[in-house]
C-alpha cells in the first residue's frame, strides 16, 4: 500500500473556551447546528455566534446560581441543548458529568451521589424521576429541565436560564467569560460502562481533550460545507469528542439522529456528508444490501460490481459513486465519510462498503485515552487493525509473547488524570507515565495497532494456552446465518481440559429467506452446527468450539451497542443444562 499523505495542519488549542472563541472568529455566522423543533417538526439554523451567545448566558446563569467549581450532571437524548450545557460548564463554571440516559433509575441515582453533582440537565423524559430522587441525594441542589417553560423553586427551566444569563451579561457580569481555567485540572467526570459497583469516574481534563481533538484533525479533512449526523450517544467520550467537539473545532454542521429507529428517516431527510457510527450500524448497511440483491436475484452482479470498485480504486479510478448511486441515495445521496468505533468491524464488511462508495476510518479508544488512541487513515489502512498512533501518542505493547501479544499501553496527553476518588485503581493502571488499557493486542513492521481482547476475557487452558474469544467470535459471525456471538471457557468435569463453547443467536432473517419459513429446533440446530464446524476449519485446535447454545434473543448491550459480557456469562447455568455437545467421533 502506498505512503499515507503528509497530516493536516491544525490549529493550537489551548481549552475548549479556545476552541469555541476561535471557532466564532473563523466561522462566525455560518452554521454550526441544524436543529429540528420536536413540535412543528420544522428545522432551524444555529451560527456559531449564536452557539457561543447561549453557552455564554447559560454560564454566566450558573456561576450565578451558587455551581460555580461545582460537578453538573447531564442526562438526556441527543439535542442542541445538551451541546451548550457541556460547554458552558466545562468553559468557566465546574465539572461536567454526562450519564448515560439508558440507566436505570437506581443507578441514575448511585452516579448522581458518587460525583457529588450539584445540578443536573435533563429533557421531560427524566425530570418526574429525578423530582421524586431528589430528596435522597443531599448535594442535588438544582435540576434544570431543557422543556420546561417556567421554574419552579429548585426545578429550574433551561430556557430561563439562558434569558436570566443574557440579562446579567447585559450588566457587565463577567464572573463566567473572564473565569480561568486550569487545562490540567479535571474538567469532565466521565462513567465507564458497566454496573454501578463496576463503573469508575474517569477524570479528564482540557488538555486530555483538546490533544484528542488536535490530533484526530490532523487525520480528518472537514470544514463548513460538510454535515455531521450525530447517532451515538453524546455521554460517549467517542461522540462527544469526535462528533461534537472534533466537528465544532472544523466547523462542521452537526444534526441530531432521532433514534435508532429513525436512522433511514434522517439521513433522507438531513443528508449529511459525515456519521460517527459503531460496527453494529454498518452491519446492517451492508446486510440489508446484501438482502436487496438476493431478493432480486442479483447475488452474482452485486459480488462482480464489488470486487470491480475495489480493483479500480486501487488503481486510483473512483467510480463507486456511479455503480452504487442506489445505495448512497437510499443514505441520503451525500455520505462521504464515516468514523467508525467502540469495536472493531469485520473486516470483509468495511471492504464492501468501500467498494461501495463509503470512504470509512475506523480506530481504537478508551474513555481513559479521551478516548481515540489510533485511527486508520483514508489513504493508509489495514481493515484487520485499529490503525495507526495519533500524532504525538506513544503506544507500546507490554511483556509481548512469542507471537508479539502483549497489553496494550498509551503514553501523552490524552490520558487520564486517574479514577475519581479511586487511587487504588487509578495506580493499578497509571505505572511509569504508562496507561495500561486492559486491552491485550499486538503492532506490526509498519506500526498498525491490532486488538486481540480485553485481558480480563481471555481464556486461560489448562496448558497455558492463551484464547481470545473475540477473535473465535469473529470466525463465527462471518456466516450468514449467525447473527451474533459470544465465547468463553468452561473447565471440564474432570478439571484437566478447558472447554471452549459459545452462545449464538441464529440471523433468523436470513434463514426464513433462504428455506421460506422458520427451521423447527431440530434443523436450526444442525444448521447452526454446520457453521461451527466451517469455523472450526479456520481456527486452531485449542480454539476450537466443542460446545454452543443458540440463543432465541439478542445479547444485553450497552448504548455504543457492545454485548454486555460479564453480564451474560453471570447468567450462565450448569454445562450440562446449557449446552448441546457434539458428537465426540466428529471432526471439529
Amino acid at each position: 500500500m502506498k505512503k499515507p499523505k503528509q497530516l493536516y495542519k491544525v490549529r493550537k488549542i489551548n481549552d475548549l473556551r479556545d476552541m469555541v472563541q476561535q471557532s466564532v472568529k473563523i466561522y462566525g455566522d455560518l452554521d454550526a447546528f441544524l436543529v429540528k423543533d420536536k413540535l412543528t417538526g420544522n428545522t432551524h439554523n444555529v451560527s456559531f455566534k449564536q452557539f457561543q451567545s447561549e453557552i455564554e448566558c447559560l454560564g454566566t446563569a450558573l456561576c450565578n446560581l451558587g455551581l460555580k467549581n461545582e460537578a453538573i450532571a447531564i442526562i438526556s437524548e441527543n439535542r442542541y441543548e445538551w451541546c451548550v450545557s457541556y460547554l458552558a460548564v466545562t468553559n468557566g463554571t465546574g465539572v461536567i458529568v454526562p450519564l448515560d440516559k439508558e440507566l436505570p433509575d437506581s443507578e441514575m441515582c448511585s452516579l448522581l451521589e458518587r460525583s457529588d453533582a450539584s445540578a443536573v440537565f435533563c429533557s421531560t423524559d427524566y425530570l418526574d424521576v429525578l423530582v421524586r430522587k431528589k430528596p435522597g441525594l443531599p448535594h442535588l441542589k438544582k435540576i434544570i429541565c431543557f422543556d420546561l417553560e417556567k421554574s419552579d423553586n429548585d426545578i429550574l427551566s433551561y430556557d430561563e436560564l439562558i434569558l436570566n444569563g443574557k440579562e446579567l451579561l447585559d450588566n457587565n457580569n463577567s464572573t463566567f467569560t473572564n473565569a480561568s481555567i486550569d487545562p490540567d485540572a479535571m474538567n469532565m467526570l466521565i462513567f465507564t460502562s458497566g454496573t454501578t459497583d463496576q463503573s469508575k469516574g474517569v477524570m479528564l481534563s482540557h488538555r486530555n481533550i483538546t490533544s484528542d481533538i488536535m490530533a484526530v484533525s490532523q487525520l480528518l479533512y472537514a470544514d463548513n460545507n460538510d454535515l455531521i449526523m450525530s447517532i451515538l450517544p453524546l455521554h460517549h467520550t467517542y461522540e462527544c469528542t469526535a462528533g461534537f467537539l472534533t466537528m465544532v473545532y472544523l466547523g462542521v454542521t452537526i444534526c441530531f439522529c432521532e433514534g435508532l429507529r429513525h436512522i433511514s428517516k434522517n439521513l433522507q431527510e438531513y443528508k449529511p456528508s459525515m456519521i460517527m457510527s459503531v460496527p453494529l450500524i454498518l452491519e446492517n448497511v451492508y446486510n440489508k444490501v446484501i438482502k436487496k440483491a438476493r431478493k432480486e436475484n442479483r447475488t452474482g452482479a452485486l459480488k462482480f460490481g464489488l470486487f470491480v470498485a475495489g480493483t479500480l480504486l486501487k488503481l486510483n479510478i473512483d467510480i463507486r459513486r456511479n455503480l452504487f448511486k442506489e445505495v448512497l441515495d437510499n443514505l441520503g445521496g451525500n455520505l462521504r465519510l464515516v468514523i467508525s468505533g467502540a469495536a472493531s468491524l469485520n473486516p470483509k464488511i468495511s471492504k464492501a462498503l468501500r467498494a461501495m462508495g463509503f470512504n470509512i476510518m475506523q480506530g481504537y479508544g478508551l474513555t481513559e485515552c479521551s478516548p481515540i488512541v489510533s485511527v486508520n487513515r483514508l489513504d493508509y489502512y489495514r481493515d484487520k487493525s485499529a490503525g495507526l498512533p495519533l500524532s504525538g501518542i506513544e503506544v507500546a505493547i507490554d511483556n509481548p509473547g512469542p507471537d508479539g501479544i502483549g497489553e496494550i499501553k498509551v503514553k501523552g496527553p490524552i490520558t487520564m488524570l486517574g479514577y475519581y476518588k479511586n487511587p487504588e485503581a487509578t495506580a493499578a493502571v497509571i505505572r511509569d507515565g504508562w496507561l495500561y488499557t486492559g486491552d491485550n493486542g499486538y503492532i506490526d513492521k509498519h506500526g498498525f495497532l491490532y486488538i486481540s481482547g480485553r485481558q480480563k476475557n481471555v481464556i486461560v487452558t489448562k496448558n497455558g494456552k492463551n484464547i481470545f474469544p473475540e477473535d473465535v467470535e469473529l470466525y463465527l459471525n462471518k456466516s450468514e446465518y449467525i447473527k451474533e456471538s459470544l465465547v468463553y471457557g468452561v473447565d471440564s468435569s474432570d478439571d484437566t481440559d478447558t472447554i471452549v463453547c459459545a452462545k449464538i443467536v441464529p440471523n433468523m432473517e436470513v434463514l426464513v429467506e433462504k428455506f421460506g419459513r422458520v427451521p423447527v429446533q431440530d434443523e436450526l440446530y444442525k444448521i447452526i452446527k454446520q457453521e461451527v464446524v466451517k469455523a472450526n476449519k479456520k481456527l486452531s485446535s485449542y480454539k476450537k468450539v466443542k460446545h454452543f447454545e443458540i440463543r432465541e434473543g439478542e445479547f444485553e448491550k450497552t448504548t455504543t451497542k457492545k454485548i454486555k459480557r460479564q453480564v451474560e456469562l453471570v447468567s450462565l447455568k450448569t454445562l450440562g443444562d446449557m449446552f448441546k455437545v457434539f458428537n465426540k467421533k466428529e471432526k471439529h
